[in-house]
């Protein structure tokens, strides 16, 4: 199955982790923000560099990571790329054709982040029908 086919945010797996997280998920979210952006940088860098070997291992960890908050489409991108570079390393090839794949991670990224901000933190999103001001108060 591709990763377009997968839902963006599996709801119940996260729920399940904010559930059992408690009061540390915002934390622990914010970490997997951080992780998230240097596992990224480590596989274009290896993309840029034709280095099958060094996708593995960060595109591993974002899988792992993105999957633990509910990001079911991110995970699947990052194990395609993980086994691609793990396909490459035993055949010996550059991971080049991947790099479609490679490129869409960081605005998928981006866009599973958003809806999982979202929901971790609605007030934040939520604009009031009184327009700027918040809560209906209108600013004078």
């Amino acid at each position: 199955m591709s990763h377009e086919q997968i839902a963006l945010v599996d709801w119940a797996a996260f729920a399940e982790t904010r559930g059992s997280l408690g009061s540390s998920f915002m934390r622990i979210l914010g970490y997997f923000f951080e992780d998230g952006l240097k596992s990224i940088d480590q596989i274009e860098q290896a993309m840029r560099l034709d280095n099958a070997a060094g996708l593995i291992l960060p595109a591993h960890t974002l899988k792992s990571e993105a999957r633990q908050f509910g990001g079911e489409r991110l995970g699947q991108l990052a194990e395609d790329i993980e086994m691609h570079g793990r396909n490459c390393v035993e055949s010996r090839q550059a991971p080049s054709q991947f790099v479609q794949q490679v490129v869409a991670l960081r605005p998928l990224f981006a866009e599973t982040m958003a809806a999982i901000e979202r929901e971790a933190n609605p007030l934040a999103s939520r604009r009031s029908p009184g327009g700027p001001g918040g809560f209906g108060r209108r600013v004078a």
